[in-house]
């Protein structure tokens, strides 16, 4: 005899793999990438002070990282958002959020009293790479370019 929870597993199992699994691919790439959008398009618009905290935190050639860095972000997130060369788009992404983790978010690195903030900002970029290796994973769904591209 089913549980009642075994009952409410097998639904949100049908609903994640049956048709409703191409909108939550949908959601999920207009979730996670619409923060790089935003960002990256901020860095782009102000290259010259993101450069400037690049070069406070020592990192050599700091106009072309930031160049570079606000571009991945910017057009990476939108790729992601379009579902536009998704599983590359993303994979751009996730290397760009493990640089930024380990420049900006280095927590152990921090007076004691900003450390709480750095952990939860740390932790939060983890969590964010785990959902850009999902989309690697399951590929944009069918409400996508690249879905598009695929039904031709």
């Amino acid at each position: 005899m089913a549980s009642y929870n075994d009952d409410r597993a097998r639904g949100a199992d049908r609903a994640a793999t049956g048709g409703g699994q191409d909108a939550l691919l949908l959601a999920a790439r207009l979730l996670i990438g619409a923060i790089f959008v935003q960002s990256g398009f901020g860095k782009l618009m102000d290259l010259g002070g993101f450069a400037g905290s690049l070069a406070g935190q020592g990192l050599p050639m700091p106009m072309l990282l930031a160049a570079l860095g606000g571009a991945v972000e910017c057009f990476g997130g939108l790729a992601v958002v379009l579902g536009a060369w998704t599983r590359l788009a993303a994979a751009a992404v996730v290397l760009f959020t493990i640089m930024a983790t380990l420049i900006a978010h280095r927590y152990w690195a921090y007076p004691p009293e900003a450390q709480g903030m750095q952990r939860i900002q740390f932790m939060k970029n983890l969590a964010i790479i785990g959902g850009f290796l999902a989309l690697i994973a399951a590929g944009a769904g069918r409400f996508s370019v690249d879905g598009l591209m695929n039904r031709r």
